[in-house]
């Protein structure tokens, strides 16, 4: 478990294995708490450390990872989110978020607004009964709340200059 509440970012260093195997480097502050079979939310999938080397993580990638995330269409030096697990003594700061990711969405604007923003994002059809106005929503791992729902998208609050994603 999860809170979306970002404590770390990361870097995309290489796929292996026909991308099916994904290879990130990590702050040295999250490779030391994490041993082979951990699990660490990038970029809010959750996904269990296969290999460590120094500071550099390797994870597994699913079929169902590839074709419900953006995992398996990142660019070399691109960053992620990163966020280590709940322990049974760590504060709620954001929304609970299991790391199980339903779908890709699509950013469809952005509009600043002081004292934060506001984004528009396109939801799958299949989706849109899960998402509910005032209810909690991850975006790349990020926590937001969903500000309203309409035919096609949601909209989140934002703070400006940090949307979620890259």
């Amino acid at each position: 478990m999860f809170t979306g509440i970002i404590s770390h970012r990361g870097l995309f260093r290489e796929y292996r294995k026909s991308r099916s195997e994904l290879v990130i480097e990590v702050p040295e502050e999250v490779s030391r708490q994490l041993e082979k079979g951990q699990s660490l939310a990038v970029d809010g999938v959750c996904l269990t450390v296969t290999a460590i080397d120094n500071r550099r993580l390797t994870f597994n990638l699913s079929r169902e990872t590839l074709a419900k995330t953006t995992l398996g269409q990142l660019r070399p030096g691109q960053e992620l989110n990163l966020e280590l697990p709940l322990t049974a003594g760590s504060l709620l700061g954001g929304h609970l978020v299991t790391g199980h990711v339903d779908g890709i969405g699509q950013v469809l604007g952005v509009k600043l607004r002081r004292p934060g923003g506001r984004l528009k994002i396109r939801l799958e059809r299949e989706l849109r009964k899960f998402v509910v106005e005032k209810g909690s929503i991850a975006v790349n791992g990020v926590s937001l709340t969903v500000a309203g729902v309409a035919a096609g998208y949601f909209e989140a609050g934002a703070y400006p200059g940090h949307p979620p994603g890259n």
